[in-house]
C-alpha cells in the first residue's frame, strides 16, 4: 500500500515563526531514505594490483559505511594481500565469495544481502575487467537494486605502462590459457593484431582457488608449438616479446627479448603477462631498450 505523507498548515500566519513552529506538523510516515534503503544498494570497489594498500580511499570509505562486506580472491591473485590484515586495518569481517557462488549461483549470495542494506563487493584489480561482475550487477539493477562503482587500479593499464609501448597502439587483448585447456585464439589474435601492425596484451590464466598460475614459460612453450603447426613466423624463437611480472608491486620485473631468451629468464613469482609488439614508434623501441633492457641494436632497427 502506496505511503502518503500527512501536511498540516496554519493559514494566515507564518508556520516558521518561532513562537508558532509547534503549530506547523509535518508527518511522513515512511521516509525517501527509508523507502530507498528497502530496495538496498550494490557498490563495486577495486582491490588494486599487489597487496592490501591498493585500494582507494574512496573505496575504503564505501567499506566503513556497508552493512556487509564481500571479496572474491579468484579472478585474479593479489600477490600480498592478506584478509585479516586487511580486517584488522578496516574494522570490517569479509565474506569471501568463490567461483561457484559468483558464476554458478548468479551471485545469490550477495544480492539476498543488498536486501534493506548497503553491501560493498571487493574485486581484485578493476572490477568490470572480469565480465562475471559485470553479470552481477546487471541482474542487480534488473531487480531495481541501485549499483555504483569505486574503480581500482588495472592490470592492463599497469602492464602497458610499466612496458613504456604507447596505449593507443594495441590492438585486441587475449588470455593465454592453461596447456589442458588450451586453443589456438591467442595465436590468431596476436596474427591479426601484427597485421595491422598493433601490439599484443596477453593476460596468462590464473586459477588461484588451485593456486595455478599461468607462466611466461609455459605461455610461450604453447604458442610455439602453435607456430609449429601453423608456420606463419607469428611466434617464433626469435621474435620479440615483453615478458612482466607483479605489476603494481615495489618490484615488477620487465624485460624484453627474444622469445628464446626469455624463455631462459627467471621472472620470479605471479602474476605475469607477455606483450608482443607491433610496429614500433622510436621513442617505444628506446623504451624498451632503457625500461625493459632490450637489445640495443632495436634502436638501429627503428632508424
Amino acid at each position: 500500500m502506496p505511503c502518503k505523507p500527512t501536511i498540516i498548515f496554519h493559514f494566515g500566519q507564518d508556520p516558521f515563526e518561532s513562537s508558532n513552529v509547534n503549530s506547523f506538523k509535518f508527518k511522513l510516515s515512511f521516509s525517501v531514505v527509508e523507502r530507498l534503503k528497502l530496495l538496498g544498494e550494490l557498490v563495486f570497489v577495486g582491490l588494486g594490483l599487489y597487496d592490501d594498500k591498493g585500494i582507494s580511499l574512496h573505496g575504503f570509505e564505501e567499506i566503513k559505511t556497508a552493512d556487509n562486506v564481500f571479496i572474491e580472491l579468484y579472478t585474479s591473485i593479489l600477490p600480498n594481500f592478506s584478509i585479516e590484515r586487511f580486517e584488522k586495518i578496516s574494522g570490517r569481517k569479509l565474506q569471501v565469495v568463490s567461483r561457484k557462488e559468483l558464476e554458478e549461483e548468479n551471485g545469490e549470495t550477495i544480492l539476498r544481502a543488498t536486501r534493506r542494506s548497503k553491501v560493498v563487493f571487493l574485486v581484485p584489480g578493476d572490477p568490470f575487467i572480469a565480465t562475471t561482475h559485470m553479470t552481477l550487477r546487471i541482474e542487480a539493477e534488473k531487480r531495481r537494486i541501485k549499483t555504483r562503482v569505486v574503480h581500482g587500479a588495472s592490470a592492463i593499464s599497469a602492464v602497458i605502462g610499466l612496458s613504456g609501448l604507447h596505449n593507443y597502439k594495441f590492438g585486441k587483448t587475449v588470455t593465454v590459457p592453461f596447456s589442458d585447456n588450451f586453443s589456438e585464439t591467442p595465436y590468431n589474435v596476436i596474427s591479426q593484431n601484427k597485421k595491422l601492425e598493433l601490439h599484443t596484451l596477453c593476460l596468462l590464466d590464473v586459477k588461484a582457488e588451485e593456486r595455478r598460475y599461468l607462466t611466461i614459460k609455459e605461455s610461450l612453450e604453447s604458442l610455439l608449438k602453435v607456430e609449429e603447426k601453423r608456420k606463419k613466423k607469428i611466434v617464433t624463437r626469435s621474435t620479440l616479446a615483453v615478458g612482466i611480472a607483479r605489476a603494481g608491486s615495489d618490484s615488477p620485473t620487465v624485460k624484453a627479448e627474444s622469445i628464446k631468451k626469455l624463455l631462459k629468464y627467471d621472472f620470479g613469482g605471479p602474476p605475469q603477462s607477455l606483450i608482443f609488439p607491433g610496429r614500433l614508434h622510436f621513442m617505444e623501441a628506446e623504451a624498451l631498450v632503457i625500461l625493459a633492457g632490450a637489445p640495443k641494436r632495436l634502436r638501429e632497427s627503428i632508424r
